[in-house]
């Protein structure tokens, strides 16, 4: 059996199959799952799409494939204050200004 590693699930059937030479495109790999040509855990599968997930068994072509997730290790979340940019206030006190006044409108003379 042949280990495949992916570093997140789940991943759709005929991407496994194409990516790991066992199909040459895609469309080859969606040919074979739709004529019944793979398995997924001993049980033949027939959706392009299925979805693959850590500890499945998929079998084509005499070849079997053993399917392990391996998360990348996540950075530990450094201290938020310490992380962010220094802003200076301006001790300036908030005012409130009023509304700018609006142009006043001239009626129109009508003939």
């Amino acid at each position: 059996m042949r280990t495949v590693i992916i570093n997140r699930e789940p991943v759709e059937l005929f991407k496994i199959l194409k990516f790991e030479g066992l199909a040459e495109s895609g469309g080859e790999a969606k040919a074979a799952i739709e004529q019944g040509l793979v398995q997924v855990n001993q049980v033949v599968e027939t959706r392009k799409r299925k979805q693959i997930v850590n500890g499945d068994v998929i079998e084509f072509g005499g070849e079997t494939l053993g399917i392990v997730l391996e998360l990348a290790e996540k950075p530990q979340k450094a201290d938020k204050a310490a992380s962010r940019p220094k802003v200076q206030h301006s001790k300036k006190p908030a005012t409130r200004s009023s509304p700018k006044p609006t142009a006043t409108l001239k009626p129109r003379s009508v003939r």
